[in-house]
């Protein structure tokens, strides 16, 4: 049984994926930059300061990209009011500390825009601890954000649940293992394929099976 569970937030708790995949996409167009909306899914849960040269390239990124990540959290900010939980998220929560698991949310957003999760979740007297984008240096695919919250559990014991290959990818830098769901939007067999442990259909399936996950 692990001492702790890693969740991450943006498409495993809250279901943002695709409120960010449409801010990103204006962000770029206001930027005379025009890429296809799903490209810029297959990029959601890299971090904000990867995604620019990831899609769109080095000479972008040079050129515009703090501009460009200066309208994406504009954008982001004006659909945030719609978010709201994944089914089962809170309860995912209470189970996991049910079982005596230390719990950490794990997130490299804003500040700000962490505590308007908390506040969705009603976690904040929940979860253990949470990370947000000041904890860490480097975001996904680089471990930054798994070692984070790794330091905040107080143990390397642990497994986290994520939605993407980034996360799946970040753990495995970290040397855990990821039980994933598919409420990111990212298929099951590139799940797998990454190297993910589990994979269930949405959090509800992962709470009525977590007796046989690596979290216990």
């Amino acid at each position: 049984m692990a001492k702790a569970a890693i969740l991450d937030v943006d498409g495993t708790l809250v279901d943002t994926n695709f409120h960010h995949a449409i801010a990103w996409y204006r962000a770029f167009r206001q930027h005379e930059v025009l890429m296809p909306i799903w490209r810029i899914h297959r990029s959601i849960g890299m971090g904000g300061d990867q995604i620019v040269p990831e899609l769109a390239g080095e000479e972008v990124e040079e050129e515009k990209g703090e501009d460009i990540r200066t309208a994406e959290k504009a954008l982001y900010l004006a659909l945030i009011e719609e978010v709201e939980p994944l089914t089962g998220a809170r309860e995912l929560i209470e189970d996991l500390k049910g079982r005596d698991l230390a719990v950490i949310l794990a997130s490299s957003a804003k500040p700000d825009e962490i505590e308007h999760y908390l506040e969705l979740l009603d976690a904040r007297d929940l979860a253990d601890d949470w990370t947000t984008g000041a904890d860490v240096e480097a975001t996904k695919p680089e471990p930054d954000l798994v070692e984070a919250a790794l330091e905040k559990a107080g143990t390397r014991d642990a497994v986290l649940v994520g939605d993407s290959t980034w996360d799946i990818e970040a753990a495995k830098r970290a040397s855990i293992e990821t039980v994933a769901v598919l409420t990111g939007g990212f298929g099951e067999d590139e799940l797998r394929d990454t190297g993910a442990a589990q994979v269930y259909r949405s959090i509800e399936e992962l709470r009525k099976d977590l007796d046989n996950t690596p979290l216990t």
